[in-house]
């Protein structure tokens, strides 16, 4: 369906007025602006001004170039979106990525969030635009691993005055770009979810830290938590929760089947159940054997009745549901106490956020 703009109504169909490439179209337009599409899903429309650009999404759609109206400085383009879509995007000039200028919810100076109206709503988080600066925690950590070596920066707050503790990998996602603080402080402040200390954890090597592999967890538990203990912070170390999305994801169920003494409390979101350790070097790296190597190790079987465990992922990923819905089941049935959800979204954190709030506050039981 297109219902571009026409020799006469330019962008009515979207609601906007003015002639496109004026002062008074610029300084009204806001993107972007969805219609109802003859499938059931959307037509949305996005602007740059200035010079030719493209619309790159999160692992949703191949880029989008912009089509220029007429001789004017307005770049355009109808992108059709299927129902039920929360996806981060930006706008790409050349080699550089921008935040869209005329949406006021971003994720960090370059990234925009676009949501279709039917999205459901994504409590306790605030909207932030590309020029905010989130709030830090006051606890800052520097910790020197001998485990996994190099430094890094933890940051830990303590929610309603704090209690156990909730790990956040990749957490600097969590503080810089999406604002985690808040939507947890809000969550909190509701009654939706008990206090908790909040650790966020970076990560320097995704890949080798977030794989399979022992050095993380050993890591969180001799040197990690000790130091979070040492704060003065509150922070209970009874039903560590593990939050953890993609490879995160994959690392969080991997601790919970090989230090259950540490982690009994997981949340995952699009967690990376296709993975083995040569899944990269595939021509398709989601090709190889349903579940991976987390679906091996679950059939051997584990007892897994200490765990609760709660499994999202996203709708319009299909190349990760077999891997997912498989593990969710075997995982279940090592008498683990299970929630699983799916999101409306792709492999991206702004549809991450909600069940993240909501999956923890569950893990915490």
């Amino acid at each position: 369906m297109r219902l571009a703009a026409d020799e006469d109504n330019a962008f009515v169909a979207f609601g906007l007025s003015g002639e496109p490439g004026t002062d008074e179209f610029w300084a009204a337009a806001r993107t972007p602006v969805p219609v109802p599409a003859d499938d059931g899903g959307w037509l949305t429309l996005f602007l740059w001004r200035g010079s030719p650009a493209s619309i790159v999404f999160e692992s949703w759609s191949e880029p989008v170039p912009l089509r220029r109206w007429r001789e004017t400085d307005c770049w355009y383009a109808e992108v059709p979106m299927p129902a039920r879509l929360r996806v981060t995007y930006q706008l790409l000039v050349g080699d550089a990525a921008y935040a869209d200028p005329f949406n006021p919810d971003g994720a960090g100076g370059d990234r925009s969030l676009a949501a279709t109206p039917d999205s459901p709503p994504q409590p306790h988080w605030p909207a932030v635009g590309g020029d905010d600066v989130l709030p830090l925690p006051r606890t800052r950590l520097r910790w020197s691993s001998e485990r996994l070596g190099g430094r890094r920066t933890v940051r830990v707050h303590p929610v309603g005055g704090g209690g156990p503790v909730v790990l956040l990998l990749d957490g600097d996602d969590w503080l810089y770009l999406h604002p985690a603080m808040a939507a947890f402080d809000s969550a909190v402040a509701s009654g939706e979810m008990p206090p908790a200390t909040l650790v966020f954890l970076p990560a320097k090597d995704r890949e080798a830290e977030f794989g399979c592999r022992p050095e993380l967890w050993e890591a969180v538990r001799d040197e990690l938590l000790p130091l979070v203990a040492e704060t003065g912070v509150p922070a209970g170390r009874e039903g560590l929760v593990v939050a953890g999305q993609s490879l995160g994801g994959l690392s969080a169920m991997y601790a919970a089947l090989e230090f259950p003494d540490l982690v009994s409390r997981i949340a995952c979101q699009s967690p990376s159940f296709w993975w083995t350790p040569d899944a990269r070097a595939l021509p398709d790296p989601l090709g190889g054997p349903v579940g991976g190597t987390v679906a091996a190790r679950l059939r051997e079987g584990p007892d897994l009745s200490g765990l609760r465990c709660a499994f999202d992922v996203g709708e319009h990923e299909t190349g990760m549901l077999p891997h997912c819905s498989l593990t969710e089941t075997l995982v279940e049935e090592a008498g683990a106490t299970v929630r699983v959800s799916r999101s409306p979204s792709g492999h991206d954190r702004v549809g991450w956020r909600h069940a993240l709030v909501r999956d923890v506050a569950w893990a915490l039981g």
